[in-house]
């Protein structure tokens, strides 16, 4: 494998609410990842809305794209989530920003995600009015496939599946609520052994002041952070609000001296021994955030803050900074920032997306990208850059689970105006996973 990030993808970018975007095979030595082409991007038009895969061979760094889905919609909200199956085939599973109300699969040939069958759909539009569904999470809980989208009223939903997801049917509400603005909590989910961890929001933060909740789904029960039970028979119709789970980082909380405000969801991840660490990101001393909302949802945002959150196995949370990650990316969406990924591997390392160098506090003229390692559970961080002096942003960072051995490190560079418009290349760096 070539030393230093080479890129894979010459047109690509990926939204944050679906997973996992991208695998590692660890005995075929193979990477596979998601992604979604620009009309921006190279090959213009003619690639306008592929759903692409970039199969990646880790042994000599060479990759080829695979086409999943021709002229599905410009929109990075609709990279699939990927899927190894116990047969050896893949999965992957995408639906569209809430354009249409179709969740759809397909399933590679054994061994071989570069050949795919056909597409199969779920319709969700009787469950939905007709108002769309978006996104897709795939995640294992004792020998039952769950998929996880933004469906019904806008809530968290599951489908499930009992034959590794060859057929798919409807589960019902993870948690509910009245819609406040666009849409209800964005959800990122982890799975160990079982059990499938979440934290999720209230709303979106453009309309909201945000908090962060916790809470697992185990043995068909959703659980709060300290085991109590929320919801005896999750997944129905009748489902109970967020706010009945362990509240994180509450709005308003001040961490590191800086007061957080309408928080977003960036990343999660669970270890062997039951520790927890999710990313967060927020509003850093918003001077017009007030409680009953009544802001200008349109004007600049000019500091976000990466929180590091993190669940010990005696069930305590805590809350440390991770650094700046400065001003919304773009105009409409203030509060995108260039998020932070956690090791799956290793919860004490992280991955930052800023232009604010964490090492100094000094603004750089792009995001770049920089590893941080702690010893203490999140309360010092040491940190190193990944990239400098970039010529452009470097967006958006995952670490691809799959193989305990590799760091496969992913990101795509280059301009964004929109999730429907941007100039993008996937990148991957990759080394071998070393003890801190």
């Amino acid at each position: 494998m070539p030393e230093g990030p080479i890129v894979i993808n010459d047109n690509g970018a990926w939204c944050w609410f679906q997973d996992e975007r991208a695998l590692v095979d660890p005995d075929a030595r193979r990477l596979l990842v998601g992604s979604v082409a620009s009309p921006d991007g190279v090959g213009g038009d003619r690639r306008s809305g592929n759903l692409e895969l970039t199969v990646v061979d880790l042994r000599d760094g060479t990759s080829e794209i695979v086409v999943l889905h021709e002229a599905f919609e410009p929109d990075d909200h609709d990279v699939p989530a990927l899927w190894r199956r116990h047969d050896g085939r893949w999965l992957a599973m995408y639906a569209k920003h809430k354009t249409d109300d179709l969740l759809r699969w397909r399933i590679s040939e054994v061994d071989d995600p570069t050949r795919w069958g056909p597409v199969h759909t779920f319709d969700w539009s009787a469950l939905t009015g007709g108002r769309g569904v978006t996104y897709t999470n795939i995640h294992e809980s004792a020998g039952r496939l769950w998929c996880f989208a933004r469906a019904v009223n806008d809530d968290q939903c599951a489908l499930v599946s009992d034959d590794d997801g060859t057929t798919w049917t409807y589960s019902g509400k993870l948690f509910t609520r009245p819609k406040v603005g666009y849409v209800n909590g964005y959800t990122r989910y982890a799975s160990r052994g079982g059990r499938i961890d979440l934290v999720t929001t209230d709303h979106h933060p453009r309309d909201y002041d945000n908090s962060i909740y916790h809470g697992y789904l185990e043995h068909g029960m959703l659980h709060r952070s300290d085991g109590s039970v929320l919801d005896s028979e999750a997944l129905r119709d009748e489902a109970p609000s967020q706010v009945g789970l362990t509240t994180v980082l509450a709005a308003g909380t001040e961490v590191g001296g800086v007061a957080l405000t309408h928080a977003w969801t960036s990343d999660i991840r669970t270890g062997a021994d039951g520790t927890i660490a999710a990313t967060l990101t927020a509003r850093g001393d918003d001077p017009l955030a007030t409680p009953d909302d009544a802001y200008d949802r349109w004007r600049p945002v000019l500091d976000h803050r990466f929180v590091y959150a993190r669940l010990a196995p005696n069930g305590t949370w805590t809350l440390h900074p991770l650094g700046r990650a400065g001003a919304g990316l773009l105009p409409h969406e203030q509060d995108y920032t260039g998020l932070a990924a956690i090791d799956p591997y290793d919860l004490d390392t992280v991955y930052l997306s800023t232009r604010f160098d964490p090492r100094t506090d000094i603004e750089t003229a792009h995001h770049e990208i920089y590893r941080g390692r702690t010893t203490d559970a999140g309360a010092t961080w040491s940190w190193t850059a990944i990239t400098s002096s970039s010529e452009a942003d470097n967006l958006r960072p995952i670490v691809a689970p799959g193989d305990p051995a590799t760091v496969a490190l992913l990101w795509f560079r280059g301009e964004m105006t929109a999730s429907q418009r941007f100039r993008c290349e996937v990148v991957l760096h990759l080394e071998p996973r070393t003890a801190p």
